[in-house]
């Protein structure tokens, strides 16, 4: 592995009283949000923060208006391969990159898709990211869902959209099917956990982190949903553990979807393409952030894609032949 220092760090901050009684690695990952807490307990296994001149173990808990001095460096891994991968950029300036990701596309690496993601993509076009904490990354997309992403090409652009994420100030809406009809839109207001037997899951668990969905009813078809979703937090595999957690899953959605449902009276081309959609119906349709550097108020859209365009027209020309029967 090939390592080079890409930035050295000095910085000396006083940890807000309004912390007080946290876990040490909890309150400096808001004092610092450019920096993955991982990346943060590593520091302070390794001396590289010292509280009050001394050091403290990640677990330990804070007084709040304790000094906290960090110096380190941060180096770029160059195992992380630049490769020449499709990436369809909706827009870009010297602070933000927007990204609409295709199905099939993991946003980071990891030991299971080492390569051939977003960010190995994203290297090519843009070599400074590797300067950033998770190569600009601030939120991600499951592989198979479908939209918009935002990309910091800056430190201080990384700052501000992570401090957005966690204020709750980001807009993120989506679009998705789902299996059953819905009268009405609604909130669900539901903690998130991994599973506590598949680990590789989440479910909607009492002590799980909160997690807020709020949805509203844009098309009904026989036996499906046309609907729109808005985050109000950010949970992994959110929309997916709510909505069958509420009844009605995505389309496609292996995961949490359960065995393949088809409606009654179904044409053999709509049986045809439910059968052949093996990705969770969901995409990302609009993104409402400040804008780092101007602080004004920006707004982005995703065309929904092809597929997703296609389950809608044969959904909704089922149900006008169910209706003319």
């Amino acid at each position: 592995m090939t390592e080079s220092v890409i930035q050295k760090i000095e910085q000396t901050v006083a940890i807000p009283e309004h912390l007080r009684g946290q876990r040490l690695d909890k309150a400096l990952a808001w004092v610092w949000p450019q920096y993955s807490r991982t990346r943060l307990q590593n520091w302070l296994k390794q001396g590289n923060i010292l509280i009050n001149g001394r050091q403290m173990k990640a677990k330990d808990t804070i007084e709040g208006g304790e000094s906290a001095t960090l110096r380190a460096e941060i180096i770029a891994n160059e195992e992380w391969l630049a490769q020449d991968i499709p990436i369809e950029v909706l827009y870009e300036d010297e602070a933000i990159i927007i990204v609409n990701k295709p199905a099939d596309l993991v946003v980071h690496p990891a030991e299971s898709v080492p390569d051939g993601t977003l960010i190995n993509g994203l290297l090519t076009l843009y070599p400074e990211l590797r300067a950033l904490p998770r190569a600009g990354i601030v939120h991600r997309l499951d592989r198979d869902t479908t939209g918009l992403l935002v990309v910091a090409r800056k430190t201080e652009a990384h700052t501000s959209l992570v401090k957005q994420l966690q204020t709750r100030s980001m807009g993120r809406c989506y679009e998705a099917i789902v299996y059953g009809v819905m009268t009405a839109g609604g909130k669900v207001n539901a903690p998130i956990a991994r599973h506590p037997v598949n680990r590789k899951r989440m479910a909607v668990v009492e002590t799980g982190k909160p997690a807020v969905s709020h949805y509203r009813v844009l098309e009904r078809f026989a036996a499906y949903t046309r609907i729109e979703v808005k985050l109000e937090t950010g949970r992994t595999h959110q929309i997916r553990v709510h909505m069958s957690h509420i009844g009605y899953p995505l389309v496609g959605d292996a995961a949490y979807g359960g065995r393949l449902k088809l409606p009654p009276g179904a044409s053999d081309e709509l049986i045809d393409f439910l059968r052949q959609f093996k990705r969770q119906a969901l995409h990302a349709k609009e993104l409402h952030l400040t804008h780092p550097l101007t602080e004004e108020p920006v707004s982005f859209l995703a065309p929904i894609p092809e597929d997703m365009q296609r389950l809608t027209e044969l959904l909704r020309k089922h149900a006008d032949e169910g209706n003319q029967g």
